[in-house]
Formats: C-alpha cells, sequence, structure tokens
C-alpha cells in the first residue's frame, strides 16, 4: 500500500481546527490539484471560491446552520457548478449554446466535474497534513450564498469545503461492506443478501457509537437513513436550479 492509498482510507471529516491560515502556496496546490481531476469532455464546468473574508465567513457559518468550522478554519473553498463562462463562450462565437446549457445532461457534467475536482483537492490537503469538512449546509439557503459570493446566472453553489489542521482528531467511520456497493457485471438485487449485509454493517455501526461517546450513542446506520429520508430538506432547490438556468431541458 503506497501512502496515497494510506492518505485515502485513513479520512476523517474534521470539525475542530487550529487557528493556522492556510499560505498562498498551499491554497494555490490545492486548487491545481482540483484543477488536475478529470473533466467531460474538457468542459471544466466549475469555480472555486476561497472565502477569506472573516465576514463573508460568518455569515456562510450561519447559513449553513451556525456550524463553527465554517468560520474557524485555515482556508474556506465553495465549488460550484458554472456554466456561466460557456454562455459567455456562446455569445463571443455567436453560437446559440443555450440549449444546451439547459439540458439535463450539462446540468450532471457541471455536478460531477465541480465533485471531481473537490476530491482531488481533499486528498490534496490530507497529503500535505491537513484535514477536511464537506458542507452541504451551504444548500440551506442558496439565494442568500449567491448574494455573499455574488454569482452571476448559470452559477450554483453545490457545497463547502473547509480545510485546516486539525486540532481534535477522531476515529475512522466505518464506511458500508464492500459487497454492498460493489456488484460484477450486474446489479445484485438479492433483497435477503442486502438485508444481512446491512444487518451486519448495523452492528459495526451500533459499536462504533457506543465506543465513540461512552455509550450515550448506540443507534443503528438503516435507523438513521429512515429517520433522515421520513423528513423532506431543502425542497425548493428544483426552483432554485431552474432560476439559475440549469436542468430546465
Amino acid at each position: 500500500m503506497n501512502h496515497t492509498i494510506e492518505t485515502i482510507l485513513n479520512h476523517r471529516s474534521i470539525r475542530k481546527f487550529k487557528k493556522e491560515p492556510l499560505t498562498d502556496e498551499q491554497i494555490r496546490t490545492i486548487v491545481q490539484s482540483a484543477q488536475a481531476a478529470s473533466t467531460s469532455s474538457y468542459i471544466q464546468a466549475y469555480t472555486i471560491i476561497g472565502v477569506k473574508d472573516p465576514v463573508k465567513k460568518k455569515k456562510l457559518s450561519e447559513l449553513a446552520g451556525n456550524q463553527s468550522y465554517v468560520e474557524e478554519n485555515g482556508h474556506f473553498f465553495v465549488f460550484c457548478a458554472d456554466l456561466h463562462r460557456h454562455e459567455k463562450i456562446g455569445q463571443w462565437e455567436d453560437v446559440d449554446v443555450n440549449p444546451s446549457l439547459e439540458s439535463t445532461e450539462k446540468f450532471m457534467v457541471a455536478l460531477i466535474d465541480a465533485s471531481l475536482a473537490a476530491q482531488n483537492a481533499s486528498i490534496a490537503a490530507e497529503s500535505m497534513g491537513m484535514g477536511i469538512c464537506y458542507i452541504g449546509g451551504i444548500r440551506n439557503d442558496l439565494e442568500a450564498v449567491s448574494e455573499v459570493l455574488q454569482l452571476p446566472h448559470r452559477v450554483i453553489p453545490l457545497f463547502g469545503l473547509a480545510v485546516g489542521y486539525p486540532d481534535a482528531d477522531t476515529d475512522v467511520k466505518p464506511r458500508l461492506p464492500m459487497n454492498a456497493v460493489y456488484h460484477e457485471d450486474a446489479y445484485m438485487s438479492d433483497e435477503a443478501g442486502m438485508k444481512a449485509e446491512l444487518d451486519r454493517y448495523d452492528e459495526t455501526i451500533s459499536a462504533y457509537y457506543h465506543e465513540r461517546t461512552g455509550g450515550k450513542r448506540s443507534d443503528r446506520w438503516t435507523e438513521q437513513m429512515a429517520k433522515m429520508l421520513s423528513g423532506k430538506k431543502r425542497m425548493y432547490m428544483k426552483e432554485f436550479v431552474e432560476k439559475r438556468g440549469f436542468d430546465k431541458r
């Protein structure tokens, strides 16, 4: 096993960082690593916004549900799906690109491009001895986040990425068993087998939480998922996405 794989397998979310800002060189390295990720048809349909302004970081922290680590970290990145520059290219080249930009396919391309870039950035940061935490909470109010970041049409903030040197460590959280996520040649639809795999995973997760919290928590993964998915969350998303010029066709 090489250092890269060790870094990937040792991933955990960090929610408490030292008060040590990243240097410009470190930020540049992380962004360049993000840009090295694969991109569909060379479209590069994303933008990364680094937020240093303490007032803006505080506001984003509030919008994300008062998560302190959005405000207190070494650097905060926001990854955006971005087809704004492509709209401008169409104007400059005198080509009607709008039907393509408004397609579900290009919406998916932008989401995938941004996600691939973000994961490259995360691995780069972790390989440099830093920790990271993805922040989906910025999607609580994308209109307000867009105003804070002054985002133009055809740009959607997808998630934040808090980066910095860990001030507190956590154990690696067990993932689903490989058999539950990796199928060969076809999707394995054996319900009994799936249930057995998830039952075993529930035992692992329950034991993990019990040990981590000193017995205060021992919930199962399937229990967590059922509870979470039983409620509605961010149901404004489709309207916002279409308003921004994405996923309309």
